[in-house]
């Protein structure tokens, strides 16, 4: 751009071009220098004279020079995120299609409530991890903004193109007040709150998972190698990977709050507390993309009990289907139906049974406590105490009925894809801006 605009000479731009061309593989750090940006120019002065070389720093700061390079790492760090958790939704979407019949008793305040199928569970993340991702795609289109030209802080009196800085760069626009340029760090602060974000929904992911992995719920079994034993209780298989990652989602939304509380009080412009948050990025980053690698490589390998409700407390899981069922058929209104089967549910546990043991007689004994006469089919009463049955009458929009499953399934698998092909132009975009930069270096060379 300098040479473009004649600000600084052919001749004496391309010695410049090409002592910085291959230096990334031979600079040295060291003590003596005061920091990258001071490293890089030395070099380049003692390969091009002091003469040339000096002036490889005009019309630059280092203030806007680090705020450039972070975006320029950012937005492909932000990419990587996307990558990955693209991958772990197509790792659940095609573990759900195994499992649109496996149904499972969900829970509400940790206790059974009523009965959905895991793939019903597991397209629940699969969402969440789709607003993650949207959130990701949105902070990357602030983060893809050039802030080359601020200077330090005023821009500058040589007339450059801060324009065509950032398109060799690859950035899509110009982060254009100077101000602004070089003091604001929010798109780090929306890329960690979007980070810390997907880390909670993460986290709760993980948190079912190890709770469902006991011997008291014995829903799912990890597999081995995601797993430890302990080192005197050989009967032990603990979720340690998991509980890893719970813990270090914690560490995700530390980075955020810390770095909220170091930017809030800083005055306008550059500020070297600025140089204390940009790890805290590249740390949630790290630990972000290791959890859904891992997580990706996990879910497809889970072992789903397909016998859980064989067990009898299970079974009360269907209770609101018993109410709707007296709604329905014996036009009970639904307040009095949720009455008589809180009475039947407490007799049944009184004799140590669940709703399998129930009788269109307990039921009748239940009513009548309640002042109501009722006399129910046996065959309503059993058909609405099915899980299954119950599962599948729930076909409404968003229900874990087999039907719907299957339905939401190929819905998400189209925005799945449409989600790759932005992921794609975003690399193709970044690919593009790394060779129209190579082609003008070389045709300056």
């Amino acid at each position: 751009m300098l040479i473009e605009q004649k600000i600084v000479d052919r001749a004496s731009g391309t010695k410049i071009l090409s002592a910085l061309k291959g230096l990334e593989g031979r600079l040295e750090l060291k003590p003596s220098h005061e920091d990258v940006h001071m490293a890089v120019e030395e070099e380049v002065i003692m390969t091009a004279g002091p003469e040339i070389g000096g002036n490889m720093h005009l019309a630059k700061s280092r203030n806007d020079q680090v705020s450039t390079a972070i975006r320029m790492a950012l937005r492909e760090e932000l990419i990587r995120i996307m990558e990955l958790t693209v991958d772990l939704q197509s790792a659940i979407l095609g573990f759900s299609e195994r499992h649109t019949g496996t149904v499972i008793p969900g829970y509400t305040h940790l206790q059974p409530a009523q009965p959905i199928t895991f793939a019903h569970y597991l397209l629940s993340f699969y969402d969440a991890l789709k607003r993650d991702l949207d959130r990701i795609l949105e902070a990357h289109r602030r983060v893809d903004q050039c802030p080359m030209g601020a200077g330090a802080l005023a821009t500058t009196s040589f007339p450059i193109s801060r324009e065509r800085v950032a398109e060799l760069l690859g950035f899509s626009a110009v982060l254009e007040n100077s101000l602004d340029a070089v003091a604001s760090r929010d798109f780090i602060l929306e890329t960690l709150a979007s980070l810390s974000i997907m880390a909670v929904n993460l986290s709760r992911f993980v948190e079912d998972l190890i709770i469902w992995c006991t011997s008291e719920f014995g829903l799912v079994e990890l597999p081995d190698e995601f797993s430890s034993t302990s080192s005197i209780m050989p009967q032990k298989k603990n979720p340690e990977v998991l509980e890893v990652i719970r813990s270090r989602m914690g560490c995700v939304i530390g980075d955020l709050v810390s770095s909220l509380t170091m930017i809030k009080a800083l005055p306008s412009s550059y500020n070297m507390d600025l140089q204390e948050v940009t790890p805290k990025l590249w740390d949630a980053i790290e630990v972000v993309a290791g959890s859904l690698g891992i997580l990706s490589k996990l879910v497809p390998s889970l072992t789903i009990e397909r016998d859980i409700f064989a067990r009898p407390e299970l079974i009360f899981t269907t209770s609101t289907e018993l109410a709707n069922m007296l709604v329905r058929k014996y036009s009970i209104p639904f307040r009095t139906a949720h009455n008589i089967i809180g009475s039947l549910t407490k007799i049944l546990i009184g004799k140590n049974q669940s709703l399998r043991d129930a009788t269109p007689e307990t039921l009748e004994e239940a009513a009548k406590s309640l002042g109501v006469s009722l006399r129910v089919d046996n065959g309503d009463l059993r058909s609405a105490a099915d899980p299954e049955r119950f599962v599948e009458s729930h076909n409404v929009r968003g229900g874990p009925a087999e039907s719907e499953v299957l339905r939401m399934i190929t819905v998400r698998e189209a925005a799945l894809s449409l989600s790759k092909r932005q992921i794609s132009e975003k690399n193709s975009a970044l690919a593009d801006g790394k060779s129209t930069l190579s082609q003008t270096v070389n045709s300056h060379i």
